[in-house]
């Protein structure tokens, strides 16, 4: 339903030359969330739409992120979306084949299975596997200071998440560098190879893989051959080592690598504004995921939030006065090329705002977005009405990855917020799969994202 414009509030800055914004009556915005949540309720569809886009596994360049594609597509005709298309995309193939490691040699003796993954963009270990010996940092300085100490053997970088951090992506943040960096500073050092203590904080025997980003910056770039080992794995390792009896050897065996480019697509369809077509509030999440699993939160819960909000918006026969558009981006895991592609095929000047969802499917607590005014005061007023959800929270910040290119160029960007605790629990690992993900609070976030942008493509 369109609103009447003498109906709006003007949210107005009083210096010259600012954009002035119109925010629906709070009684608008507040029936509003009230049919949402209604939909949500009533006729969820998230839960469903996950089931197939998590159907298959979908790594970047192979048939499985094919049939993703085609799933997407197919979703988006079966709702009722506009404007449906695939937008080309050559993406890289990197495949994992086999993996195995185990301690040949410690305080027990004989050999014990250490349970491993290889890290995305690895390459493959010699025929036969490598055995050396670990040596044990948590930095890249103490890296450094081993000087021909590193030299043939096996660096176990085991500077775990912070615990005690309020905020898990910032706990990722503080040790991530060693899965992006590792392989290719191990390899600088002279090492044979690289194991990193898996990014989560959870205490299990499953390993959380993730892209070596050094490689991904430059393929030319050498790396070793790098792993991620369970924090089971890490914590014998770390007893093993720090028992002093004697040296810790490795047999590591990795069997994946690169293949030529792939051709693969960008997934898109819309809502077509009624009195601002031309200017476009972008939805969107990544379809590609880590082959570990099946990438329910990470990113298959971002694309169920954007294709069923809009879905939710067409049931309700909304009317945005701006085009509401939804993408399915390929590639972000490993090389972001959905997200250039898209960039450099779309006007960025044409858009009025961008959204990701990127963050796990659990249960709405706010968004951040860019903290501009008057923009950011007319989106505070705007979340207001998702209080009954306890999703009213609005911080400063910018979009995920994938709608950074859109950012750099000066499009307003914001990121959709679940609830973080167990997030990464999950991610990259193999337990992200459907038995994760919680129906009732999915589609809570799929509604959420829904209120936030047709409230923001009437602004």
């Amino acid at each position: 339903m369109r609103i009447p414009a003498a109906l709006f509030i003007f949210i107005v800055i009083a210096a010259a030359g600012c954009r002035v914004y119109r925010v629906p009556p709070r009684e608008v915005l507040d029936a509003r969330f009230a049919s949402l949540s209604a939909a949500a309720r009533d006729d969820a569809r998230a839960f469903d739409i996950l089931t197939k886009i998590t159907a298959t596994k979908r790594l970047s360049g192979s048939d499985g992120a094919a049939k993703a594609v085609e799933a997407g597509a197919q979703i988006m005709r079966d709702a009722g979306f506009q404007n449906v298309h695939l937008e080309p995309v050559k993406v890289p193939a990197w495949t994992r084949r086999s993996e195995s490691a185990s301690i040949i040699s410690g305080t027990g003796g004989g050999e014990e299975t250490l349970r491993i993954t290889a890290l995305g963009g690895s390459p493959a270990t010699p025929d036969g596997g490598i055995t050396a010996e670990v040596v044990e940092v948590q930095s890249f300085d103490e890296l450094h200071n081993l000087g021909d100490a590193a030299k043939g053997k096996i660096i176990f970088f085991n500077r775990p998440m912070d615990i005690t951090d309020p905020s898990p992506f910032h706990a990722y943040s503080g040790a991530v560098d060693q899965r992006g960096r590792g392989g290719y500073e191990a390899k600088k050092a002279g090492a044979a190879a690289a194991l990193v203590r898996s990014m989560t904080t959870r205490l299990d025997d499953h390993p959380h893989t993730g892209g070596i980003t050094s490689f991904m910056d430059d393929e030319k770039t050498p790396v070793a051959p790098s792993a991620a080992v369970s924090t089971v794995g890490a914590r014998k390792l770390h007893s093993l080592l720090k028992a002093g009896r004697g040296p810790v050897r490795i047999k590591l065996q990795l069997d994946c690598g690169f293949g030529p480019d792939v051709d693969s697509y960008n997934v898109i369809g819309e809502i077509p504004g009624v009195e601002k077509p031309g200017e476009i509030v972008l939805v969107g999440g990544h379809l590609d995921a880590w082959d570990t699993g099946f990438g329910a939160h990470d990113d298959g819960a971002g694309c169920a939030h954007s294709l069923e909000a809009l879905r939710l918006l067409i049931q309700l026969k909304a009317k945005p006065a701006r085009t509401i558009r939804c993408v399915l981006f390929i590639n972000e895991e490993n090389g972001l090329k959905g997200g250039a592609a898209y960039a450099a095929a779309n006007d960025p000047s044409k858009h009025f705002f961008a959204l990701e969802s990127d963050s796990g499917g659990f249960d709405p607590i706010g968004f951040a977005c860019t903290q501009k005014e008057p923009f950011f005061g007319a989106v505070r007023n705007i979340v207001q009405s998702l209080a009954p959800w306890k999703c009213d929270l609005l911080r400063p910040g910018g979009g995920g990855a994938d709608i950074s290119p859109l950012q750099q160029k000066g499009v307003f960007c914001g990121q959709f917020l679940p609830e973080p605790t167990y997030y990464f629990d999950f991610h990259h690992a193999e337990t992200d799969t459907m038995a994760a993900i919680d129906r009732d609070e999915l589609e809570r976030g799929a509604a959420a994202i829904a209120y936030l942008l047709w409230a923001i493509a009437d602004l």
